[in-house]
């Protein structure tokens, strides 16, 4: 999926270039006169979207595709009809999560097929890529342009929530998401305990909060390793970083998820901890997220 350039273009002029394709051939969205029916076609498919929920974090390596996954699986475990966008362009780990690597995307002539995983509809750019190293080397309006085509063309049919995984950061994925996705019914923020992450994840309440995105809470990842052999909980990062941070911010917190490598042997074989030996506090973590939402 990496941007080849055409033999007569150095990329030297990007701005003022007049093709109306990228330099991977892939058309970029046509000017707004043009969008009109798309637009209508993007709203009918959110029409049957009820409630939309955003994982996101102002910091990378916090777990939040973890968080993303099984608070996806345990929703749908509560008899939700759930799907689960994956829009981290540059990084997409849910399909390895799922155990779904290997599958690819099909159509049926009107829309994409999300994936299934046990009844969670799921999509991916991992899906898309002819191999999972494929590097996907695009700039923003590349990204727009395929985050627009995951909720416009993808059939996900009538679904209670849809959990939007976000790569970190407050660019333009989660800004894509925002305004084509609008209204966003709320957000989950993942952090770890230290205030180096902390620090970071700030930001992306500032960004709900600019947006009128209501915050549901807060997760504190990775909070305590749990021994395998005696179960005694060590603070590598310290603890309470995150729970500091939403009463600093004036958000509710969820709860802790410790950092348990069971959850770890888990994700490696694609299958979400909270379906089997979920440390007992990363439950009620995720139990709490799930009232939340529905409670919306």
């Amino acid at each position: 999926m990496a941007e080849h350039p055409k033999p007569e273009c150095d990329k030297s002029s990007c701005g003022s270039c007049s093709s109306r394709t990228t330099c991977s051939g892939i058309p970029e969205a046509p000017p707004r006169s043009e969008t009109v029916p798309e637009d209508q076609k993007l709203q009918h498919r959110l029409g049957k979207i009820r409630r939309k929920i955003m994982v996101m974090s102002g910091k990378g390596g916090v777990g939040k595709s973890t968080v993303a996954t099984n608070l996806a699986v345990h929703l749908m475990l509560a008899d939700q009809r759930v799907g689960l966008l994956d829009v981290d362009i540059h990084g997409p780990s849910i399909p390895q999560m799922l155990h779904l690597e290997h599958a690819r995307v099909v159509g049926d002539g009107e829309a994409l097929l999300p994936l299934e995983y046990s009844g969670l509809k799921v999509m991916s750019i991992g899906f898309l890529l002819p191999n999972a190293d494929d590097a996907v080397i695009w700039r923003g309006p590349m990204k727009m342009t395929v985050i627009r085509q995951f909720l416009q063309d993808v059939a996900w049919g009538d679904l209670d929530t849809l959990v939007v995984d976000l790569p970190p950061g407050t660019g333009d994925e989660p800004l894509s998401v925002c305004q084509l996705a609008t209204p966003v019914d709320g957000a989950v923020i993942v952090t770890t305990p230290q205030r180096i992450s902390t620090s970071d994840v700030r930001r992306s309440i500032r960004f709900c909060q600019k947006l009128d995105i209501p915050v549901l809470g807060v997760v504190e990842n990775m909070s305590g390793f749990v021994c395998p052999k005696c179960g005694e909980i060590t603070h590598i990062f310290k603890s309470g970083g995150g729970e500091k941070m939403a009463a600093e911010m004036n958000v509710p917190f969820f709860g802790r998820v410790p950092l348990d490598p069971r959850i770890g042997v888990a994700s490696d074989n694609g299958v979400p901890f909270i379906c089997n030996q979920a440390p007992a506090e990363s439950m009620e973590t995720f139990d709490r997220i799930v009232s939340a939402i529905q409670a919306l």
